[in-house]
């Protein structure tokens, strides 16, 4: 039986010329640092620019951010030794130009940044610098403490908002790339997307180029940092398109998120690990030197592997921060976003130890992208977490994300406009139609199956990983898409959501069914070791009603 999620190649039928037609040089989808800046630096260059996200404009991975951006800015820093932490935490799998670029043209960023009005924390008017698992050196800029993605985020939608070639939409659900043809794949190209919104319902916006920057699939597992909004659409609808996606089996976990039973999980950044905070048990007892050398400054997947067989082993449900010693006044003062949060549940970090557990962070894998941002498909573009950039490899370092945002958001931006100029004709509108089969099967409840899935996805394809339960997965998950993915949910986000979620779970768990071997982020309890030959990133795209493995 063919899978549903290779058959669906858009979520809804349609007619563009009974749609009402939207044209613009620059379509970025997505309003994350990555997306602004490639909107920024397109207009800049004179292109007309849409922005569009699917929720509140500042409602994006990037504004919850409470980590910094990596840069060597300090005395005593190198380039090479940013590289060499880089290419360690990859084990591997990074691919070392693009590793040499990013960091290279990092600096510059912050800079260009300090000079936008980014508010970064400084002592004696120098940038203040932290330090974070993984890296060698303190080379962690921040702003407001922990608050640097918000303050990024409002710097730049200030600036795209003061450009008077940018427009930006909220309430705009992408439901799909459209290709010219319409199957997508080789042969097509991306020529805008098909959106809704819900005082004007369906329309197209038709671009010369389209940025694809809407990234984050947190949601597909129970315990995540990010917001609701997180439900891995730019994977899906670029798979859907007939785009390569790559390593979408490298999820990475955050190893701490305040646990309180109950209430949502809050970001503790490992900032606080810099700082010179410890992990302890349930009885108290630091462990992480038992795991790592490095202890609580190791790499994010070797700390999120040891808090959860350190709980096994004290049959508990958390872990604790042990902030102690940092004191509070200066707690406070480093942490005020955190501080705020620990006080609201009664927790005082200058006295008392923070629950801690490992959530759901930050997706590594993504459509696949050459050093320009050009995915495999013609026209379409991506940056940010919405991309594979081959930078992180197996396990992203701290902070190394933001850095890739600005640098590959700046680089779709100029291509875009590269690109433009070697346009020999004028937008027109497309003619362009659809169709999908009425579907006769029962309707399950979405709420039920989005819970369910959540629940599977942290069981089975969590932090720690086997065949069986991965094979399990996948039946379950293909069960759930024949029920789902066959039916067209007009006029609701909550449908299009669950479609996009299963799609990607589909393709994570496939890829990580393949995978056989522990490299960074993947751990494969049944395969415990790193397997030289699977050094290789894993690409798959929908072809034909097939999925290829590449």
């Amino acid at each position: 039986m063919a899978s549903p999620y290779l058959e669906r190649r858009y979520l809804v039928g349609f007619e563009t010329r009974r749609l009402p037609h939207i044209f613009t040089d620059v379509l970025v989808i997505g309003a994350g640092a990555a997306g602004l800046r490639a909107a920024i630096e397109a207009a800049d260059g004179g292109a007309e620019v849409i922005v569009t996200t699917k929720g509140e404009l500042a409602e994006t991975n990037t504004y919850y951010a409470q980590g910094g951006i990596a840069a060597v800015i300090g005395e005593g820093d190198s380039v090479e030794d940013h590289i060499a932490d880089t290419l360690e935490a990859a084990v591997g799998l990074a691919d070392e130009p693009v590793v040499h670029e990013v960091i290279s043209e990092a600096p510059a960023h912050i800079h260009e940044l300090a000079d936008w009005g980014v508010p970064f924390d400084r002592g004696d008017g120098e940038l203040l610098l932290g330090r974070e698992g993984g890296h060698g050196r303190n080379r962690i800029v921040h702003a407001s403490g922990d608050a640097t993605g918000t303050a990024l985020v409002e710097v730049l939608l200030t600036r795209a908002r003061e450009h008077p070639s940018v427009k930006l939409w909220g309430q705009c659900f992408v439901l799909d790339l459209l290709t010219d043809p319409p199957e997508g794949g080789a042969g097509s190209e991306c020529v805008g997307a098909m959106t809704w919104h819900p005082r004007y319902g369906v329309q197209t916006i038709q671009a010369g180029r389209t940025i694809l920057a809407a990234g984050g699939a947190g949601m597909l597992w129970r315990e995540t940092t990010n917001p609701a909004v997180a439900t891995s659409d730019a994977i899906a609808m670029a798979f859907r398109a007939g785009a390569s996606v790559a390593d979408v089996e490298m999820m990475q976990f955050h190893p701490t998120t305040l646990y309180i039973a109950g209430a949502t999980r809050s970001l503790i950044t490992e900032a606080v690990r810099g700082e010179g905070a410890l992990l302890v048990d349930r009885n108290g007892e630091p462990f992480m030197s038992d795991y790592d050398e490095r202890a609580e400054l190791a790499p994010r997947d070797i700390v999120s592997r040891a808090i959860m067989e350190q709980m096994a082993k004290t049959q508990s449900t958390h872990v604790c921060l042990d902030a102690r010693g940092i004191g509070r006044d200066r707690f406070v003062q480093r942490f005020p976003g955190i501080s705020e949060l620990c006080e609201s549940f009664g927790i005082d970090p200058g006295t008392d130890l923070i629950p801690v557990h490992p959530a759901a962070h930050y997706m590594i894998g993504g459509a696949r992208v050459n050093r320009d941002g050009r995915t495999t498909l013609p026209g379409l573009l991506a940056c940010g977490e919405a991309a594979c950039t081959g930078l992180h490899g197996a396990n992203r370092l701290a902070s190394n994300s933001l850095s890739e945002a600005l640098v590959f958001g700046k680089r779709c931006g100029r291509t875009a406009l590269a690109e433009l100029a070697q346009m020999n004709e004028r937008l027109t509108a497309r003619r362009i139609s659809w169709s999908n089969t009425p579907s006769r099967r029962t309707e399950l409840d979405l709420t039920d199956v989005r819970n369910s899935l959540r629940s599977l996805m942290w069981r089975n394809a969590g932090i720690v990983r086997q065949g069986d339960r991965l094979g399990e997965t996948l039946e379950i998950v293909n069960f759930w898409g024949r029920y789902v993915l066959d039916k067209e949910f007009y006029n609701d986000p909550a449908g299009w959501e669950a479609q996009n979620m299963l799609t990607t779970a589909y393709l994570l768990a496939e890829c990580a069914l393949r995978r056989t071997e522990t490299r960074g982020v993947h751990y494969r309890k049944d395969f415990p070791d790193t397997d030289p030959a699977w050094a290789r990133h894993q690409q798959v795209r929908r072809t034909e009603y097939q999925l290829v493995v590449e």
